[in-house]
């Protein structure tokens, strides 16, 4: 029985065709004006042509704007047993009315007065000590549940008996048959088949049966309490149930009769129109069949065409045709029995051409990297090598470039080792049948036949590194085409997603017309396709005329067997590689942009991987020559020409590869060492030579020495090319001419001059040894200082050379050679200043304290001189008396020895020199004088004695002044009679 719920108020209405009385909602007066209609839920049953089955039955037709009780939405028990309220069964109300009777709010009484917390204080005040009292024994001593209990009513009993029974009989998956639970259960630790414990185990075992028959005993009578207290439910159900079978059988009924006419409908009206669309979509099943068979056909041939194209080195059709079957056997060809193999057999023949692809590369890089190496720069078979580089990047053979390498290594090694074959050929007095290992013959070439050998290898390898960035520019232009070609396509697909979804948008505002205009949309999809289709076949006529015709040929190029997969793939781009190569690439290499990006980085390194390959052969061959200290032993002009050839074989390097190599430098640098300490050792060591056997005497320049001297122009430092053939000899000077000034020298000093010229020349070939070389001529000029002051300051000539005496002239001589060496030190300063870098400056200040101690020398031995005259003044001027004769003889006697000294340093020191020498000592003269007449209590009064000294100090007077270059000179004499304060 079905009726409606009502909030307010419910009417008993009796309807026309039916005697039961059903409960109709009232309406309100505005509601009555007008029923609104709703559509029945399910097609009751249809009436049938009796007259009492119209009485009885409702009817679809007649009925369907009547109320009846089958408008009724809610089923009465569902209302009634509503599941959110609590306790349905005990309230009239909700049971009899709904829901909303009993959420109706509850006014507030006028006669209760609002109660707030205020009223409650005196009591809260009164029960605070007690209430924390309270709780502090609540939390020390907590409640058990024993006290409890007997509050619990009867209702929590069989819940608290139910607890008893152990969980593992509640769980869901609870069987018997599960070993684990048997033991849980039926616990046999407790059993023993052990004699003598028969009695126990009797006991153990009736326990167990008595918990199991009160554990049952619990579960029973929890049964029977839920069923005691949902029997009224159970029964109210029952009742319901059978109102509900008679009103499904109606309804069956109903369905039946509609089912039938709607099968009446279906054969009258329906069943030709699915015919014509049934044949309709027969043909063009038929018609795809067709194509089908027809591209069957075509993946038919596929194998006899990729073996066509292996037999030409078409690698990249062959593989650009075996993606394209595959991809059709995918997606168009799927499940085809009689191809079930050819998907494996093309995975065989692809990997296959991998293989042929590395070694067809490998035979390529082989033959290109060991042909004569003659001037021929260009690529040979670009159209190859563009090929091979294709079907290795199609197929992810990303590392190639590794076989590229170890070819160039290989190579490397067979072009010294054919360079030094031929030399060795040549050479007759080298018997490659005594000497059987290429090191050791190379070993036995003087230094020119080594070094034609040496530029003979730069040469080829300079040839080989332009042969390499050739190839490796087309491999690299290659990646790079594919790269930009991605570029493309992304642009590309990118514009058509624009175009796609502007013409989606349109297709939706069309069909949204359509809709409301009442058409059809499958009409509307079919007018809009026919152009396409149109335009589609016109595509393929044009394309291939011959294509109407039946699958009269199996060519791959047949435009109806083209799928949509494959033709994805013919869109191509037009490139051209640096060597007019014109290349057609499609889009079917699928590597991202990263990683061609690095495979184009590797290909670049790839060339400086050549370069240092080249560099790290030679400089194997440095070092197998030096490994009996050859290179040690050359000259400084063949080890000059040496390092000028390995530093122009180092910038043509650079220059190809565009990236310095540093191996075959540091080489050169670590043999330069050896050559600096050689070629010093050598010059020190003939400069002691020279020192120990110098005996301090003015000796004759040469023609050359001048020469020498004369290059050093604006202070740059040049050695003049040595004039061969017939040069007329001129004589020697006794000087040595300098910006205009003479210069007395003994001849290792000139020997010096030309070794430091040698250092600096030096430099300037090889300019990586200049800090070296700065710090051993800096040595070298310490160690000129050093000893001649011990030879001539410290009389060691005496013991060295056996002269006799340290004299005046050796003092002077010696003082001239050291001015001059300070003359050139700020020269030879700028040139290595020149040619240092700004931060190595600091190794410069060596120069300042050389100058220093050459200063400090110069000045000693000055002072040497004047300490010479001192004590002969002190030995002459001590026996002196106020007596005649007048010139006295003492007088006479230092008058003598200042023209001897004069003699002596005349020739040797500038005038400027022997000025300042000669007054300080007429300076010393004087002291001794003034002492002396001191100590005789002579006074300038005027007396005889003052007479005859005046007439002494006027003869030593003339007689200085009568020197050369002493003219002028100040003697001032009249200090001696003035008295010590």
């Amino acid at each position: 029985m079905y009726a409606m719920a009502s909030s307010h108020s419910s009417s008993i209405v009796s309807h026309s065709n039916s005697s039961k009385p059903v409960y109709r909602k009232g309406l309100e007066p505005s509601q009555q004006l007008g029923l609104v209609r709703s559509l029945p839920d399910v097609c009751p049953k249809e009436p049938t042509g009796d007259s009492k089955s119209m009485c009885d039955e409702p009817s679809v037709v007649a009925d369907q704007h009547k109320w009846t009780i089958y408008h009724s939405k809610v089923n009465l028990p569902a209302a009634l047993n509503d599941p959110r309220l609590a306790k349905r069964e005990s309230d009239f109300f909700t049971k009899t009315w709904g829901q909303d009777f009993v959420e109706m709010d509850v006014l507030p009484s006028p006669y209760l007065l609002p109660i707030n917390k205020e009223h409650l204080s005196s009591y809260i005040q009164q029960t605070s000590l007690r209430e924390k009292n309270h709780e502090k024994w609540k939390s020390i001593c907590p409640p058990k549940d024993d006290f409890n209990r007997p509050a619990f009513s009867h209702g929590n009993k069989p819940r608290a008996d139910l607890d008893q029974v152990p969980k593992i009989f509640m769980k869901p998956d609870f069987a018997l048959d599960d070993s684990l639970t048997f033991n849980a259960v039926l616990p046999w630790s407790h059993f023993s088949s052990a004699s003598g414990k028969g009695s126990r185990d009797t006991a153990s075992a009736k326990l167990l049966q008595e918990k199991l028959s009160h554990y049952l005993d619990v579960v029973e009578v929890n049964i029977a309490h839920q069923i005691s207290l949902r029997s009224e439910a159970f029964f109210h159900a029952m009742t319901s149930q059978h109102e509900l079978q008679d009103y499904l059988r109606k309804t069956s009924q109903a369905v039946k009769m509609l089912r039938d006419k709607i099968s009446q409908i279906d054969r009258v009206m329906c069943e030709g129109s699915l015919r014509i669309l049934r044949q309709a979509m027969t043909r063009n099943n038929c018609i795809k069949v067709y194509n089908k068979l027809k591209l069957m056909a075509t993946v038919h041939q596929t194998q006899p065409t990729v073996q066509l194209l292996l037999s030409t080195s078409e690698y990249v059709g062959a593989l650009d045709l075996i993606a394209t079957t595959q991809e059709v056997l995918q997606q168009e060809l799927q499940g085809i029995h009689s191809f079930r193999h050819l998907g494996s057999q093309l995975c065989e023949l692809e990997k296959l051409i991998d293989k042929m692809i590395i070694a067809e590369f490998t035979s390529y890089a082989r033959s290109d990297l060991n042909r004569p190496l003659e001037e021929d720069y260009q690529v040979i078979e670009e159209e190859r090598l563009v090929s091979l580089v294709f079907g290795l990047l199609k197929q992810r053979k990303l590392d190639f470039f590794e076989i590229y390498a170890d070819e160039m290594m290989a190579t490397a090694k067979n072009i010294i080792k054919q360079c030094v074959v031929s030399t060795v050929f040549q050479i007759d007095e080298i018997d490659s049948e005594l000497v059987t290992k290429l090191a050791d013959q190379m070993r036995m070439m003087n230094f020119s036949q080594w070094f034609d050998l040496l530029q003979n290898i730069f040469s080829k390898f300079t040839i080989f590194l332009r042969r390499v960035k050739a190839t490796i520019n087309v491999i690299r232009s290659v990646v790079l085409m594919v790269l930009d070609k991605n570029q493309r396509f992304r642009e590309t697909e990118v514009m058509a997603a624009q175009k796609s979804l502007a013409r989606d948008g349109n297709v939706d505002n069309n069909l949204a017309y359509l809709t409301h205009e009442g058409l059809f949309i499958s009409d509307a999809f079919s007018e809009g396709e026919h152009p396409h289709a149109a335009a589609n076949t016109n595509f393929q006529r044009n394309a291939s005329p011959s294509s109407s015709e039946p699958s009269g040929s199996d060519s791959v190029s047949d435009p109806e067997c083209t799928t949509d997969s494959s033709s994805s793939k013919d869109h191509t781009l037009p490139s051209v590689t640096p060597g007019g190569i014109e290349i057609i690439m499609t889009e079917d290499i699928k590597l991202t942009d990263l990683e061609l990006g690095k495979i184009a980085n590797n290909i670049q390194e790839l060339l400086y991987n050549a370069s240092d390959i080249c560099h790290d052969r030679c400089v194997k061959f440095l070092l197998a020559r030096a490994k009996d200290g050859f290179l040690e032993k050359l000259n400084s002009s063949e080890f000059v020409s040496l390092s000028r050839s390995v530093e122009a074989f180092v910038q043509d390097t650079e220059k190809i590869c565009g990236r310095k190599s540093m191996s075959l430098r540091g080489a050169l640098q670590s043999q330069a060492n050896k050559f600096v300490n050689r070629f010093h050792d050598e010059r020190k060591t003939k400069l002691s030579l020279l020192l120990d056997n110098e005996r301090w005497k003015q000796a004759d320049v040469p023609a050359e020495f001048q020469d020498l001297v004369d290059s050093i122009t604006d202070g740059k430092i040049i050695l003049p090319e040595r004039k061969s053939g017939c040069v007329e000899e001129r004589k020697p000077s006794d000087f040595l001419t300098v910006d205009g000034q003479k210069y007395a020298v003994v001849g290792t000093v000139l020997i010096l001059i030309r070794i430091i010229l040698e250092y600096c020349s030096c430099v300037d070939d090889i300019p990586s040894i200049t800090t070296d070389m700065l710090t051993r001529l800096s040595e070298l000029l310490k160690y000129f200082n050093s000893r001649s002051c011990q030879l001539v300051l410290g009389a060691g000539a005496l013991q060295v050379v056996g002269l006799k005496t340290i004299t005046t002239k050796n003092l002077a001589l010696s003082s001239q050679c050291l001015q001059l060496i300070v003359h050139y030190i700020p020269v030879i300063r700028a040139h290595f200043e020149a040619r240092m870098q700004p931060k190595q400056y600091s190794m410069l200040r060596q120069f300042d304290h050389i100058t220093k101690d050459y200063n400090d020398h110069i000045a000693e031995i000055s002072a040497k001189l004047v300490s010479i005259m001192d004590s002969l003044f002190e030995k002459l001027l001590s026996k002196y008396e106020v007596k005649a004769p007048v010139p006295s003889m003492c007088f006479r006697n230092i008058c003598k020895q200042m023209a001897k000294m004069h003699e002596a340093i005349y020739d040797l020191l500038p005038e400027e020199q022997t000025q300042s020498l000669f007054l300080r000592i007429n300076t010393s003269c004087r002291r001794h004088l003034k002492n002396q007449l001191c100590h005789l209590n002579v006074i300038n009064d005027g007396g005889p004695q003052h007479g005859m000294v005046a007439a002494d100090i006027a003869f030593y007077t003339g007689n200085v002044q009568a020197l050369k270059s002493l003219k002028d000179l100040d003697l001032n004499m009249g200090e001696i009679w003035e008295q010590k304060r």
